[in-house]
């Protein structure tokens, strides 16, 4: 716990900085390489990468493969997602703009017109853990503003085989393609397109740096939706919030990544000192418990300040 005008604060908010500088040569390489060789260079980066030999098997995921995740996710997982799904479709419905015409006072008609993009590539990593939030996040945004194509890119693990959590989080929120492919080649193939894949209008979706520099890169040829650095939370919290609520939010991100920023906010000690407790009870039931300690460690602050005004 520190005050708001401790020096780690600071230090805190620097770390949220995106570098990548020492990453973009590699980087440059690899998309100029897919743009120049396509399928060829995704297969060998997929092998080099993730250890995955897909020149058999193809790049693109199988109905049949499909079928076999359903098979392999829980009943209490999959009425999780449809309510996750719903909640995401509710939010972003409220978001939608109309198209309005009217002519003025001289007779010129003006307006605005909203129409959406035609094709859109999702990525969703697959790393270090399988993110099927990132799945819905992702896509039912593309499924509220109506576009018909969405394509989905993610890393295989060794064996060729993607999370069958994400896959089903992609069919259930109507993803139309599925390829077996991560990092910055993913990001060139959605771009520039393959013999396989063909290019989109736009990326969405986190990645680690070479993903993020990739799409730094890409941009202008491709629209992205932004260059997203590390996972982080900053919850603000008063007197009625639920330290256990609190701790398991903080640890959802801390979890991610050890760069990841878990960061709470509030001018109540008590809550504070709660929710640390709390932090240290759930760490335990965590599989990914040294990532999210090392986060905690680095990264990780509960902040007090003079009031909730301070505090926003």
């Amino acid at each position: 716990m520190v005050k708001s005008n401790d020096s780690f604060v600071e230090a805190l908010i620097r770390a949220g900085e995106i570098g990548g500088e020492e990453v973009l040569p590699q980087v440059k390489e690899i998309v100029e390489t897919v743009r120049q060789r396509g399928d060829e260079a995704l297969y060998a980066y997929t092998e080099r990468f993730d250890g995955a030999d897909l020149r058999i098997k193809g790049l693109k995921v199988a109905p049949e493969e499909i079928e076999a995740a359903y098979r392999q996710v829980t009943p209490g997982f999959l009425a999780a997602l449809g309510q996750a799904k719903e909640n995401i479709l509710r939010f972003h419905r409220r978001q939608l703009q109309n198209s309005w015409w009217q002519l003025d006072e001289v007779g010129n008609l003006v307006g605005q017109l909203y129409r959406p993009l035609r094709r859109v590539g999702l990525y969703v990593p697959g790393g270090r853990a399988a993110y099927p939030s990132s799945v819905l996040m992702t896509a039912l945004p593309g499924i509220v503003a109506g576009v018909p194509e969405l394509v989905m890119v993610s890393p295989p693990s060794g064996t060729g085989e993607m999370n069958p959590y994400t896959l089903v989080a992609a069919k259930e929120a109507g993803v139309g393609e599925i390829y077996k492919l991560g990092g910055a080649q993913a990001v060139a193939a959605l771009t520039y397109g393959t013999e396989t894949i063909a290019p989109v209008d736009k990326i969405v979706g986190p990645g680690n740096i070479y993903v993020t520099m990739a799409k730094k890169i890409c941009y202008g040829d491709v629209d992205i939706d932004m260059l997203a650095g590390p996972s982080e939370i900053l919850i603000v919290a008063d007197d009625t919030a639920n330290p256990v609520y609190l701790a398991a939010d903080l640890l959802s991100q801390a979890e991610h990544d050890p760069l990841a920023r878990a960061v709470l906010i509030t001018p109540e000690r008590e809550v504070a000192e709660k929710t640390a407790e709390e932090v240290k009870k759930q760490l335990g039931f965590l599989p990914r418990e040294e990532i999210a300690r090392e986060s905690l460690q680095n990264r990780g602050a509960a902040i007090i300040t003079a009031d909730l005004e301070e505090a926003f």
